[in-house]
This record gives structure tokens, C-alpha cells and sequence, in this order.
């Protein structure tokens, strides 16, 4: 597979194992109490933040949606095209060196991206999928590192966007396009994607409950051949005889003898074939149901005209196409935003991000959007609940000063409503909140920070361990949870040493085949440790770092 180089890969292509591990401080709540507890406005790095957000989130986001810089050369923000953001500059020049001056914008903004693209890969579901937004300036820059972390053959669709909105530049050709690059975190695990082209007129076929469509398919990959058609096969039409033909396929030897919807006798068609294997299938099966390699129930009919139609029921309605129109654009999303007395430039419309979201995300799934801006992926979690009942969540992450102003302002007005009189919308209802990035949770001496709450420690080590999240535990107890028959423990007090002894040993209730047991000395022997199948691991020596 091609990969892409340019200066300063080397160093950012495994930098987000060095990213330093931060804890998110809530500064406030906002709105109804449940809400609030899942629902997250991170104002920070995102580089810093996703890292943090890893033993609680790490595969669990079903739909991740990212805005980034396009690099056009506009300065005119916080993540700017050009890269020259202070903190990122400082980053750029602690990670890369002195090399990093001289870096063109294109470098700078891969060695930007590298990094965080890979914490959303590990953050991602397993059935779960991420959309970049972007222009000509990195498309092709974008694909060739995307394919890279997330893999070519998890590539969705390179979609374009066709931007509806006024284009009265006076450049020779005028773009009224974005591009919308889509991955999967593994492809054989979805299926396909749930939404119907905002384009499609109600009265499309689209819609019905089955799908019906002709076998007959010639070709070079569709080879003629016969196929038998035994005594028995079903038709959609009572009584009737079709006349044996050579002219048009399917070709038949003989008259095909219709009684009680079904054929009487046996004939030879002859054609190129379009599912032939599930049609054979279907046959072996004595004409009972099949399921196509969309997990699709499937059944094949003679109809009155001597066609042979494959018949499926719809598993879910999916008409997506790879042109996205229709949903709106910058301007009517700035429109929108300045009846909530919010302004920003170049907002993406909402309805874009609740058609992306719909894809392959469900009533209950975390949404994350770490170049969150205005705020609206925020908005379209809120507009899809308050649809459906739904109880999706969503997570955002805001370098930008104005992330409490506007990011968070946005989200309190989408909940509270907006607007007044005619134009008044009602609100979503909901709630969030508000982190900054807080202490990191090793020290200077490469121990474990003191000011670091216990419950942080422990949903880190847990993910370390188990590649999971600590979702059931009180936050004091030594026992975290256990998975794969091997129990975990850790042992641990921010004033004093702790130690795995005999003592300790009868706190080890939890039955398991095998034990990792955290502490910052043991006294056990080996002879013991092997007893009871103890991994003992030593506080801070033996912690990973993720």
C-alpha cells in the first residue's frame, strides 16, 4: 500500500504514546442531572483530550465527526490553516526539533493531524465510523495518512458535499463543493448504513418493504449457464402457461405450466445470472426463505412475464449516495446561529451531521466531535433525541477561547430554545459538562501524582490491562473488575507505600483462574506468587503507558 512521507513523520508517527496522560477537571454542570453526566464539552488540546478521554471511551465512540483546518492559508482562527497557533508551534518544535521551522504548511498540518487521527482510531467501536470534512488543500494528503491508521480496506466513501449556497466569486471555476471522507473501524462489522438521500421524493421505491429486481445479468463476470428449475418453484401470479423462448433471456427449453403459483414442471432456463448462488441456494432449500450477503430474507418468483425476480425484505431502509445535497448550508447554519445571538464562521449545518451521525450510530451510542467549533455536532445529537426518544451522547473538545462563549453557549440555547415569536424553536431539553484539562497523572519523577483522584488511577489501569473501561466500581475498594477469568486488583494510597503480603492476600476474595495484583512491594515468594497464579506488578514501575 502507497504511504505518504513528508518532514517530520518520524516523529509524530508513534507521538501519541508520548502524549502526556491528563485528567479532565468538571468546572460546572449544566441542565438536567443524568444528561450532564454523560454528555461532555471539553475545552482543551484535543490532542491532550483525547488521550485523556481513552480508559473511559476507548473503543466505545459509534460516530466520530471532525471539522478540521483546511488549510487554505486563512489565519483566521484557532486551529489555522497555516498551523501557527502558538501552542502548536511550541508542540510542533518540542516534538519534531529544529526541524520543525522550516517545515512547509502541508508538513506542518500532517504532523498535526497524525497524532490525533490515531487516538480517534483507538477511541472508535468496533462497529463504529469517523467523517473528516475537507477540502481540495489536504484531500488527497488526508486519504493517503487515513488509509495508513485506519486502513484502505475500511474506506467508506470519499463523499462530496455539494455546499449549497451562494457562489459569486470570480474564480475561473466557482466550487460549490466540500469532501466528507468516511472509514470504518473494521468494515466486516457494519453492515449498510442507515439513511435515505435527503434528495429521494417521498414516492421512491426506496421506501417500499421488499425489493424486487430481474436475475438476469449478462456479462463477462456473468457467464451464461442453465439452471434447472424443478417442479414446485414459486410464481407470483395463480394459473397460467409461459411460452418456451430463444429470442430474450431467460432462455426456456420448454412452456412453463403455472398451477396454485407454482411451476408444474421442470425447465431448463438459460441466461447470465445475477445471484446465482443464492437462486441455487434457494432451490437446495426447497423454496423457503434464504438470506442474501446482506443478511437480507430473500425468495425468487416467476412473474406473468417470464422473468425470474429476486424478491428481499428490507432490513432497513439505506438509499446513500455518495453526492450528499439538500441539507443545508454554511449560511443558513450562520443564519440559525445568529438567532441565538452566536456568531461563527463557516459553521457546518446540523441536518449534514445528523445524516452522517445516522449512519451507523443507534438510539444509545457516544458521538464525538474533537474540532467541535460552534458546537454543531452538539446540536445534531440533541435534534435526533428530541426526534426519537432517543439517548445518544455526545462529547466535544475546544481548543479555542470561545469554547465556554460559543461552543457551550450554543448547546445551553439548543437545550433551552431560541428565537422569538414566529421564529421562536423550542428547546431539546438535556444537559452537559464542562471539563478543562486537569493534572497529569504521572509526576515529574515519573510516579504517581498525589493530586490525582483514585478513581482516575484506577480507570486507567483497568484500560491498560483489559483494553476496557472501569464502568462498575465505587472508587475506593482495591478490586477493579475482572475479565477473561483474570481478577485485577490494585493496591494503593497516595501517602504511603502499599504492600502485597499475606494480609493483603486475604482481600483477594474474588474466585478467577489467573490475578494481576498492583502494589508498590511485595513480600510474597515466587513459589506463592505461582500458588494462586499472581502477576504481580509494581507501583509505578510496571504501570503502562497508553
Amino acid at each position: 500500500m502507497p504511504t505518504l512521507e513528508w518532514i517530520g513523520k518520524n516523529k509524530v508517527v508513534n507521538h501519541d504514546k508520548d502524549v502526556p496522560f491528563k485528567i479532565l477537571d468538571a468546572a460546572y454542570a449544566y441542565g438536567d442531572a443524568d444528561a450532564a453526566a454523560e454528555n461532555m464539552i471539553i475545552h482543551g488540546d484535543n490532542l491532550l483530550a483525547l488521550k485523556a478521554l481513552l480508559p473511559k471511551y476507548g473503543g466505545r465512540v459509534k460516530c466520530i465527526y471532525i471539522d478540521p483546518p483546511y488549510n487554505t492559508g486563512n489565519e483566521g482562527w484557532i486551529y489555522n490553516d497555516r498551523v501557527n497557533d502558538p501552542q502548536i508551534k511550541k508542540w510542533l518544535g518540542q516534538v519534531v526539533g529544529k526541524e520543525g521551522e522550516d517545515l512547509s504548511r502541508h508538513d506542518k498540518w500532517l504532523c498535526m493531524m497524525y497524532p490525533r487521527l490515531k487516538l480517534l482510531q483507538q477511541l472508535l467501536a468496533e462497529d463504529g465510523a469517523i467523517f473528516i470534512s475537507i477540502d481540495d488543500n489536504e484531500q488527497a494528503n488526508l486519504k493517503l495518512i487515513c488509509d495508513e491508521i485506519f486502513g484502505a480496506n475500511n474506506f467508506l466513501c470519499n463523499f462530496i458535499w455539494r455546499s449549497d449556497g451562494n457562489f459569486d466569486n470570480q474564480a475561473k471555476i466557482k466550487v460549490c463543493h466540500e469532501y466528507i471522507l468516511g472509514y470504518l473501524k473494521k468494515s466486516k462489522e457494519v453492515g449498510l448504513p442507515k439513511g435515505i438521500d435527503p434528495a429521494t421524493s417521498p414516492k421512491s421505491k426506496i421506501y417500499n418493504s421488499k425489493i424486487r429486481n430481474t436475475v438476469v445479468k449478462n456479462g463477462i463476470k456473468n457467464p451464461i449457464s442453465d439452471i434447472v428449475l424443478p417442479k414446485g418453484f414459486p410464481a407470483n401470479f395463480e394459473n397460467g402457461v409461459i411460452e418456451a423462448k430463444e429470442n430474450y433471456f431467460p432462455i426456456y427449453n420448454k412452456n412453463l405450466i403455472i398451477e396454485n403459483y407454482k411451476l408444474k414442471n421442470e425447465v431448463i432456463a438459460k441466461s447470465g445470472w445475477a445471484s446465482k448462488t443464492i437462486l441455487e441456494n434457494f432451490i437446495k432449500n426447497e423454496f423457503n426463505t434464504v438470506m442474501d450477503t446482506k443478511g437480507q430474507k430473500t425468495h425468487f418468483e416467476i412473474i406473468s412475464t417470464g422473468a425470474i425476480e429476486i424478491v428481499k425484505e428490507r432490513k432497513q431502509e439505506s438509499h446513500v449516495l455518495s453526492v450528499i445535497s439538500g441539507v443545508g448550508s454554511t449560511q443558513s447554519m450562520s443564519t440559525q446561529l445568529l438567532q441565538m445571538n452566536v456568531e461563527f464562521s463557516f459553521p457546518k449545518p446540523n441536518s449534514l451531521i445528523e445524516y452522517l451521525i445516522n449512519f451507523y450510530s443507534d438510539k444509545n451510542s457516544i458521538i464525538l466531535d474533537s474540532f467541535a467549533g460552534s458546537g454543531t455536532t452538539a446540536h445534531a445529537v440533541l435534534n435526533l433525541n428530541k426526534e426519537d426518544g432517543g439517548n445518544r451522547k455526545f462529547i466535544l473538545v475546544e481548543l479555542g477561547d470561545y469554547a465556554e462563549n460559543i461552543t457551550a453557549e450554543r448547546v445551553r440555547r439548543v437545550m433551552s430554545g431560541y428565537g422569538e415569536g414566529r421564529n421562536k424553536t423550542e428547546g431539546t431539553g438535556g444537559g452537559f459538562t464542562y471539563y478543562e484539562l486537569g493534572e497529569n497523572l504521572f509526576d515529574e519523577n515519573n510516579s504517581l501524582n498525589p493530586k490525582v483522584p483514585k478513581e482516575k488511577i484506577f480507570e486507567y489501569i483497568y484500560h491498560t490491562e483489559t483494553q476496557k473501561s472501569l464502568t462498575e466500581h465505587d472508587g475506593v475498594s482495591a478490586f477493579l473488575g475482572c475479565e477473561n477469568n483474570t481478577a485485577y486488583y490494585f493496591f494503593y494510597d497516595e501517602e504511603q507505600s502499599t504492600v502485597l503480603d499475606d494480609f493483603a492476600l486475604q482481600l483477594v476474595t474474588v474466585p478467577a483462574a489467573s490475578y494481576v495484583i498492583y502494589a508498590d512491594y511485595t513480600t510474597l515468594s515466587e513459589e506463592t506468587l505461582a500458588k494462586y497464579n499472581i502477576t504481580f506488578r509494581k507501583i509505578p514501575r510496571d504501570i503502562k503507558r497508553i
